[in-house]
């Protein structure tokens, strides 16, 4: 068999990206060199990034990217940056992430924006500020996309740029904002970095004046960095429980933010506010985020009292607290965050499903965020209208329209291919785990079985039972660790470029 795939330029290009990585980690070193404590661990892991890298490189001098190259490349630089970005944590060999499986299951939970974490202790006494400032970087570099990062900064990639965002970036496709596709890049790329830089100042000012006294320059700093990624790691074991209940109402729009559409805010930059609330997805995510929130918040202000239970302030019948934690864990997990304001796992069953419910709603197209993504629902249930439609009137031609623009069949195959193979692995993905833990005897429920599933493809990050906000998946098997981090691997990539690579066509002369 002849081989189409000229894998060599691939590979070359991914070594650009990981030598690249390298400037990255010169943030944690600095971090490390300010509080003296972690400086070998980053210095070692930048000579690791640059040497694998070069070697990478020199596999091919002249690399030409094509379709396939491009679908290849995507894949394997996700894979790379996550091997890469655990050498810190075997190299620090600190606490339960200095072993290969967790590493890798720690940094691909990064990289993917999932936040899903196999550390038993987050905490200063167990991990360096460098280090855990790395975990929080790892999920900003993912955010907004490795690839569209480097299609940004990278001259030798803005040919065939647009073919590879469209390959990386989340939802069905990318809208060019400029004729030139890097400078597009780009422009995601600021606004993404406009926000982060506001929800700084935001936190630390809220510091300063005295209403966030846990809210120091370094948490200041790091929550920015995991809020607009929709990723979740927080420095704090408590998540955002660790705060105060005004920063908890400030991180709520950003997280919407990070939910939609980025190129939605370039057009409101420009002046063109009705491109936002004239969307029918944008429109459609904040109605699903106020429905899930006004259902929880009524859960919770009528339901059992949570005092001692973990939280320190009542929750039942008191209505800022009913409605702050319920929108707040609303919009972690339709978004895809993964942020906890109080540990849900002590709130009612029916308060529970609600959010199990709202981990397959997912984040817009072209956000930070992961899931089925709110755009492929809306054309699922304008598809399931158009069928009622023509069953009763035959002769009737209705498209599908999104926006005003009829969608061709092929785009609502694609739709419904996705979502078809999204369930198939979700459950698949549940009984391997549920089989994988009884081989080794762990005790996993169902549920935890499920939710793990869902907040790993879906790069969610919490589920519930012993993966629930306040949990970890430690206790899980390393085989089961490295399920889930292909999970998190293919979910981030919204599958299909992943099993294109997959199919003999894509090899095959």
């Amino acid at each position: 068999m002849n081989i189409r795939v000229d894998w060599r330029a691939s590979v070359s290009l991914v070594g650009t990206v990981v030598k690249y990585l390298a400037v990255a980690l010169l943030l944690p070193l600095a971090t490390a060199v300010w509080y003296g404590d972690g400086l070998v661990t980053f210095g070692a892991s930048i000579l690791v990034a640059v040497a694998l890298g070069t070697a990478m490189e020199r596999l091919d001098a002249d690399p030409d990217l094509g379709a396939r190259e491009g679908f290849l490349m995507v894949g394997l630089t996700w894979l790379a940056v996550a091997v890469v970005g655990a050498v810190p944590y075997l190299i620090a060999g600190e606490g339960s992430v200095a072993v290969p499986t967790a590493a890798l299951f720690e940094s691909m939970s990064g990289f993917t924006t999932t936040g899903a974490t196999v550390m038993a202790d987050i905490s200063f006494d167990t991990h360096s500020r460098a280090l855990l400032l790395w975990r929080q970087q790892t999920q900003w570099l993912g955010g907004m996309g490795i690839v569209v990062l480097a299609v940004a900064i990278l001259p030798e990639l803005s040919v065939g740029g647009a073919q590879l965002m469209d390959a990386e970036a989340p939802g069905p496709g990318i809208e060019k904002l400029t004729p030139r596709i890097a400078e597009t890049a780009r422009v995601l790329w600021l606004v993404y970095l406009g926000f982060t830089v506001v929800e700084f100042f935001l936190l630390y000012g809220l510091h300063l004046a005295g209403y966030a006294p846990e809210m120091t320059f370094y948490n200041a700093v790091a929550h920015p960095l995991t809020t607009m990624p929709t990723g979740g790691f927080s420095p704090e074991a408590r998540s955002i429980e660790a705060f105060s209940a005004v920063v908890q109402w400030v991180i709520i729009p950003f997280m919407v933010a990070a939910g939609t559409n980025f190129a939605l805010f370039w057009h409101v930059l420009r002046g063109e506010t009705s491109n936002l609330f004239g969307d029918s997805e944008f429109r459609t995510y904040a109605g699903a985020i106020g429905v899930v929130s006004a259902v929880g918040a009524a859960l919770l202000f009528v339901g059992p009292n949570l005092v001692g239970q973990g939280n320190p302030f009542p929750v039942a019948g008191d209505l800022e607290a009913s409605l702050r934690h319920a929108t707040f864990q609303a919009v972690s997990i339709v978004t895809t965050t993964g942020y906890a304001s109080m540990d849900f796992e002590v709130w009612s069953g029916p308060a529970q499903y609600v959010l199990v419910f709202a981990m397959f709603i997912g984040g817009s197209a072209g956000s930070t965020g992961g899931g089925i993504k709110i755009v492929r629902w809306l054309v699922i249930v304008k598809s399931i209208r158009r069928e009622l439609f023509t069953t009763v009137h035959p002769e009737a031609v209705r498209p599908v329209r999104l926006g005003g623009r009829a969608l061709d069949e092929r785009a609502l195959r694609g739709i419904y291919a996705f979502t078809l193979l999204y369930f198939a692995l979700f459950l698949v993905g549940a009984l391997l785990l549920a089989v994988d833990a009884a081989r080794v005897g762990l005790d996993l429920a169902v549920i935890e079985a499920v939710t793990a599933s869902a907040a790993t493809l879906g790069n969610i990050g919490p589920g519930l039972g012993m993966v629930g906000p306040m949990g970890s998946y430690l206790d899980f098997p390393a085989t089961s660790k490295l399920l889930m981090v292909g999970l998190m691997w293919v979910g981030r990539l919204e599958i299909i470029p992943v099993l294109v690579l997959l199919t003999s066509g894509y090899w095959r002369s």
